[in-house]
């Protein structure tokens, strides 16, 4: 296994009368967003999105919104008091991981759900600007998770399309993957620079041509190929 993000937050224990929370070193790639911390955000929101009843879930919404722009939050809020000092509190850790060909989640929870999904949205608050508004998507998505705790939760959260097992490089950055499975590249000159959508859309027709079994295409592998280039178009032309 090898690791491509992780969580760290700390909280006041289950049975202390007050309840506090301050982020730790959290390791979460987000560029481009989501990237794998944006997917591993999503992912412990949406493992303990089933202890959220109807009141703490608007009022988790309303603050990932104010997070987002950059407001100041009045304490505490969701019962509990955010601050930078993490003394006498405990730390929870989760983790996302590379098994293989796919994609796991380890959770090393000593608080309540509450606890890490407050954590997650305050974490995800304090990223850079730039990101935060699509990790703040992906942390909403997992909120209104309703299906397994599987690769169709993940493909969901990257934007990618549910329904099959992709690449784990697909998580890690979509628009590199696009490119690469459609034999595109992308300038950089200071800023990536995507090529225009008619040479996106010509490499689209060549390359699903060339992966038909009519024109020597592998027919066992043609369904694949095919649906990895019409994802592929999709990301690059969103």
């Amino acid at each position: 296994m090898s690791g491509l993000a992780e969580l760290e937050i700390y909280h006041s224990r289950p049975f202390a009368p007050t309840r506090r929370l301050s982020l730790g070193a959290s390791n979460l790639p987000v560029d481009p967003a989501p990237g794998p911390g944006g997917i591993l955000l999503g992912a412990v929101i949406a493992q303990f999105r089933g202890e959220l009843d109807e009141e703490l879930f608007e009022n988790m919404l309303k603050l990932t919104m104010q997070l987002q722009e950059g407001q100041r939050i009045v304490q505490p809020r969701l019962r509990h008091r955010f601050q930078e000092d993490r003394h006498g509190l405990t730390r929870s850790r989760a983790r996302l991981r590379r098994d293989g060909d796919a994609l796991t989640v380890d959770l090393d929870n000593h608080g309540s759900g509450l606890q890490m999904m407050v954590g997650v949205v305050y974490t995800a608050g304090s990223l850079p600007t730039v990101a935060r508004r699509t990790v703040m998507d992906a942390v909403r998505k997992g909120m209104r998770w309703t299906g397994p705790l599987d690769r169709s939760l993940y493909a969901h959260l990257s934007g990618l399309t549910a329904g099959r097992d992709w690449d784990v490089s697909a998580y890690d950055d979509p628009v590199q993957w696009a490119l690469h499975t459609l034999g595109l590249r992308a300038e950089d000159d200071g800023a990536i620079r995507l090529p225009d959508r008619k040479s996106i859309q010509r490499r689209f027709r060549d390359a699903l041509r060339d992966a038909h079994p009519d024109h020597g295409g592998d027919s066992d592998d043609a369904a694949t190929r095919i649906n990895d280039l019409t994802e592929a178009r999709r990301i690059l032309l969103a």
